[in-house]
C-alpha cells in the first residue's frame, strides 16, 4: 500500500504534471469501475441462465439501487470536492472534519434504507409494476441484498473520502478483492452445480444477492481496518472529538445533495422506463437491462476521467492555481470525447456478439442491439455532458447538475417515452430516440453552463481560457 500520503497531500505533485496527474487517478478509478463492471456483466450472465423473469425481477430492483447509490455517490461527490478544495486551501483539520461528517451521513443513510427495505421493499417492487412470478423473484433479491446495504453505503463513502485526497489505487484494489470474491460465490450459491457434486446451494436470485452480501462485508471490513487500524489515508479520523461543523456540511451538501437528487430522479427516470417497457413485454425490460450492462462499458473510462477531474479541480480551484485548472479542464473533457467516440463505434458494430452473452432469446438480443446501435451515435456528447458535470462539482457547484438531469428525464425523455408508447402507440424504438434528444439538450445545456462558469473565474484572477 501507498502510504506516501501520510506525511503531507498530494497537491505540489498533482500541479507538477496536471495531465499525466489525471491519468494517476483515472486509471485506477477505471480498473475499480472495470471490476465492479466485470461483476455486473457475470452476475447478468449468471442471472440470465435462471431465465427472462429473473431478469426481469433483478431489473425492478435497480430503481431501488439508483435511489440508495444516488443518495450514496451524490454525498460522496460532495465529500470527494469538499476534502479535495480543502486540502487545495492547506486546511488540513477541515479535510479531517469534512470526512467525519461523511461518516455519519454513511450510517443515517445506511439505517434508513435497510428498515425500508425491510418493511416496504415488496409493496416498492410492486409499485414499480413488478407482478406475479417477477415480483416474487424481485423480492426474493431484494429481502437478502437489503442486508448487505450497510456495508455498500460505507465502503462508498469510504472510497470518495479517499478520493477527494487523490488516493485511487488502495480503493481500486480493494473493489479488485470484492469483486473476485462475488464472482466466485455466484455460481455456488445460484446454482446446485450438479456436475460437481451438488456442490451449490441452488438458491436462485437469492444467491446472487447472497454471493453480493458477502463481497461487501469484506469490503467494508478491509476499509475499516485499513482506515482505522492502520491509519492507511492522509486523512485523519477523529470521530471522539467529531462536533457538528454548519459550514463543513453545507460545503458537502451544496455539492452532494443536487448529486443525490441528481441520481435520484434517473432512478425514478428508470422506474418510468421500466413500467413503460413492461407494456411491450418482460423480455423489453430485460433487455433494456442486458444493454444497461454493455453500457456500463462504454462509460467507464469517462466515469474514471470525471472522478479524477472532480479532484483535481477541486485541489487546483481551492489553491487558486486557475492555468493549471483551465488546462486540466480542457484536456479532461476533450480526452473523454475522443475516447468514447472510439468505444461507440465498436459497440455499434459488435452490439449483437455483446448481448449473445448474456441471453439465447432472440428478442431480448434483438431489442438490445436496437437501443446500443441507436445510443452509441450520441454516446460521446453524453460524454462530454459528464466530465463537465463534475467539473462543475470539483468547483463546489452542484445545482447545475440537478437542473441538467431534471430537464433530461423528467422534463424530456420521460414524457416523450410516455407519449411515443401510450398516445401514438409506437414501438419500442422509440423509446430510445426520446432518450437520445433528451441527451443532446443535455449535452449542450452543460457544455455552455461550464464555460459560463470558467469565465468568471478567468475574469476575476486575470486569466484566459
Amino acid at each position: 500500500m501507498d502510504n506516501s500520503s501520510k506525511s503531507g497531500s498530494r497537491l505540489a505533485s498533482f500541479l507538477i504534471n496536471p495531465r499525466k496527474s489525471l491519468w494517476n487517478l483515472a486509471i485506477p478509478i477505471m480498473f475499480g469501475m472495470g471490476i465492479h463492471t466485470l461483476y455486473n456483466i457475470v452476475d447478468m450472465l449468471f442471472i440470465g441462465r435462471l431465465g427472462g423473469d429473473a431478469i426481469a425481477g433483478v431489473a425492478f430492483n435497480m430503481p431501488i439501487f439508483f435511489l440508495m447509490l444516488g443518495l450514496t455517490m451524490g454525498l460522496g461527490s460532495g465529500v470527494t470536492a469538499s476534502i479535495a478544495r480543502l486540502i487545495g486551501e492547506k486546511d488540513k483539520r477541515g479535510a479531517d472534519n469534512s470526512a467525519e461528517h461523511a461518516i455519519a451521513m454513511a450510517a443515517s443513510i445506511s439505517g434508513v434504507f435497510t428498515l425500508l427495505g425491510l418493511y416496504f421493499g415488496k409493496d416498492i417492487l410492486s409499485m414499480l409494476g413488478a407482478e406475479g412470478e417477477i415480483l416474487t423473484l424481485g423480492w426474493d433479491y431484494l429481502s437478502m441484498i437489503v442486508l448487505g446495504l450497510p456495508f455498500m453505503v460505507f465502503s462508498g463513502f469510504f472510497r470518495s473520502i479517499l478520493a477527494g485526497e487523490g488516493d485511487m489505487k488502495f480503493p481500486m484494489m480493494v473493489a479488485g478483492l470484492g469483486t473476485i470474491l462475488n464472482i466466485i460465490l455466484d455460481p455456488i450459491f445460484i446454482f446446485n452445480l450438479e456436475d460437481y457434486g451438488n456442490f451449490g446451494l441452488g438458491m436462485g436470485v437469492k444467491g446472487a444477492a447472497l454471493a453480493t452480501v458477502v463481497s461487501q462485508l469484506s469490503v467494508f471490513l478491509i476499509f475499516i481496518y485499513m482506515l482505522f487500524v492502520k491509519e492507511h489515508a492522509y486523512i485523519t479520523f477523529n470521530l471522539k472529538d467529531f462536533s457538528p461543523s454548519r459550514s463543513i456540511l453545507w460545503d458537502i451538501i451544496k455539492v452532494g445533495l443536487p448529486a443525490s437528487l441528481s441520481m435520484i430522479i434517473m432512478a425514478v427516470g428508470q422506474g418510468v422506463f421500466n413500467k413503460i417497457l413492461i407494456h411491450y413485454s418482460s423480455q423489453t425490460v430485460a433487455a433494456y437491462q442486458v444493454a444497461g450492462r454493455l453500457d456500463m462499458l462504454i462509460f467507464l473510462p469517462i466515469f474514471a476521467i470525471a472522478g479524477g477531474m472532480t479532484t483535481l479541480v477541486g485541489m487546483f480551484y481551492g489553491a487558486k492555481e486557475i492555468s493549471a485548472l483551465n488546462q486540466i479542464i480542457r484536456y479532461g473533457i476533450k480526452s473523454s470525447f475522443i475516447i468514447t467516440l472510439i468505444s461507440s463505434a465498436f459497440v455499434y458494430l459488435f452490439a449483437e456478439t455483446f448481448s449473445s452473452w448474456f441471453t439465447d432469446d432472440q428478442e431480448i438480443i434483438d431489442v438490445s442491439v436496437g437501443f446500443l446501435r441507436l445510443l452509441s451515435l450520441i454516446y460521446p456528447l453524453v460524454a462530454i455532458a459528464i466530465t463537465s458535470g463534475r467539473v462543475m462539482q470539483g468547483l463546489g457547484k452542484g445545482l447545475p447538475v440537478l437542473i441538467i438531469t431534471v430537464i433530461r428525464v423528467l422534463g424530456i425523455s420521460a414524457p416523450l417515452a410516455l407519449y411515443f408508447s401510450f398516445i401514438l402507440e409506437k414501438p419500442v424504438e422509440w423509446n430510445w430516440y426520446a432518450m437520445m434528444i433528451a441527451a443532446a439538450i443535455s449535452f449542450t445545456i452543460a457544455v455552455y453552463w461550464v464555460r459560463f462558469e470558467l469565465n468568471k473565474i478567468n475574469k476575476i484572477h486575470g486569466e484566459t481560457i
